[in-house]
């Protein structure tokens, strides 16, 4: 049997067994920017507690250039995985949307939360239930003052909601990736869920106020901020206040997380709900934000039509509105009419180019009408703006694939599986690819 034989039978071996699947990760004070779901790489040196043991990353089953040819009449037989484009409408940010304080009480539910993380992953890697978690981050972060579904929301972000895919491990019980530096360094560990929690609130903590915690400090990096970072101990006030520090460059770090928090509170189709919306609409018929939230309802609801009717009507009261244009071209998508939906999604760029879920949701639509390249330039700009997103970069990969152009494609999707390991499309990409090597 010769190498390359063997290799192939590891493979397959591999994704039979499970082999394939590379510890996951998170993060610490200042990194590269993530979204959900996506790795993060840490750049606060300091003397982060590692507690995790001396953990090796799995070494990867595929190679970064495989040998051979590709068997081009077998690739043309192939489809390959793909994620699904962004499908959840947004509420409109208030005024004060950017001035959200760290420090607060709760507005979503801890229903509404356990709703959200359920929504987004089935089978979160955690160590207890989703609704223990909640519990926990609501009585931890009300102890110290910190709104906890926002803090949830960062948890949220940080782990790709806990589905992690890079240095930090699940059974770390670490939420926001304390003293992960990237390189493989792993970050703290904490024994249970409720000490992990407890020291992402502690570090939020440090930076929201000069308050010391009420309860014995966890947070490896906590002693850190107060030494080392005086300019920033409890000068830190909002959430977008985080940009650059938690996150490097994080230039929408702090809004991501505001915006998973609108996603939180975002209405049901229940007639409660509907009764609601009627409610706001009879008390401010002139106001774009009653229909948005109608809107909301009706999509919620699959009445598509009526969405689009309220998300129109929201338009024309604010026609400068990235979130209405959004929320409209979502409509027009679930309605099928494809091409007013991606000129939907042009208006609201051409106002705002940084909204990077309508530049995903763009070059979805573009490969579903074979314009590749145009796809390709709308999953770069994602990449701009969120360049941890495996997503964006396993759709490049695709683009490329089906303009035949393989070697392309195979480090488009190596690289997204460099990204994020636990993301399941550019695995299966390159194992569906590697089979069609010419043996």
């Amino acid at each position: 049997m010769n190498k390359k034989t063997c290799f192939s039978l590891a493979v397959t071996c591999g994704l039979c067994f499970g082999i394939l699947q590379l510890p996951p990760a998170c993060a610490a004070d200042s990194r590269h920017d993530r979204s959900a779901g996506t790795t993060a790489v840490y750049t606060d040196r300091g003397d982060a507690k590692q507690s995790a043991g001396n953990l090796e990353k799995t070494t990867d089953a595929f190679p970064k250039k495989p040998s051979g040819k590709w068997d081009k009449r077998a690739m043309q037989k192939l489809t390959p995985s793909e994620p699904s484009a962004f499908r959840i409408p947004m509420l409109l940010p208030s005024e004060a949307h950017e001035q959200t304080t760290i420090l607060g009480p709760a507005a979503a539910t801890k229903e509404q939360m356990i709703r959200m993380i359920e929504k987004r992953n089935s089978k979160p890697l955690l160590n207890c239930s989703v609704k223990e978690l909640v519990q926990i981050y609501y009585e931890e972060a009300a102890r110290e003052g910190i709104r906890p579904d926002v803090a949830l929301c960062q948890a949220i972000k940080e782990t790709g909601t806990f589905q992690y895919g890079g240095d930090v491990l699940p059974e770390q019980n670490n939420y926001c990736g304390l003293g992960a530096t990237g390189n493989h360094v792993r970050g703290a560990s904490f024994s249970t869920p409720r000490l992990g929690a407890r020291a992402h609130i502690q570090h939020l903590l440090a930076y929201a106020s000069e308050r010391l915690p009420s309860t014995p400090i966890e947070d490896p990096r906590y002693q850190h901020i107060l030494k080392n970072r005086p300019e920033i101990h409890g000068r830190l006030q909002r959430w977008v206040d985080l940009n650059g520090v938690w996150a490097v460059p994080g230039t929408h770090y702090g809004q991501d997380i505001l915006q998973l928090w609108r996603e939180a509170r975002l209405p049901d189709g229940s007639d409660a709900s509907l009764q609601a919306a009627e409610k706001m609409i009879r008390e401010a018929p002139k106001d774009a934000e009653s229909y948005v939230y109608r809107g909301t309802v009706y999509y919620a609801q699959k009445n598509y039509w009526l969405a689009r009717m309220d998300f129109e009507q929201a338009l024309s009261l604010s026609e400068q509105s990235p979130t209405i244009l959004y929320d409209l071209a979502l409509s027009l998508e679930a309605l099928g009419k494809k091409e007013a939906a991606l000129e939907t999604y042009r208006r609201l760029l051409r106002l705002d180019n940084n909204f990077w879920q309508a530049s995903f949701n763009c070059g979805m639509l573009l490969i579903s009408q074979e314009k590749y390249k145009e796809a390709i330039r709308d999953f770069e700009n994602v990449l701009t703006r969120n360049p941890q997103m495996a997503d964006a970069q396993n759709e490049i990969g695709v683009a490329l694939f089906k303009m035949k152009k393989y070697n392309d494609a195979w480090d488009a999707f190596y690289r997204a599986h460099e990204i994020n390991s636990s993301n399941p499309h550019p695995k299966d990409n390159m194992a569906l690819m590697y089979r069609s090597l010419k043996k």
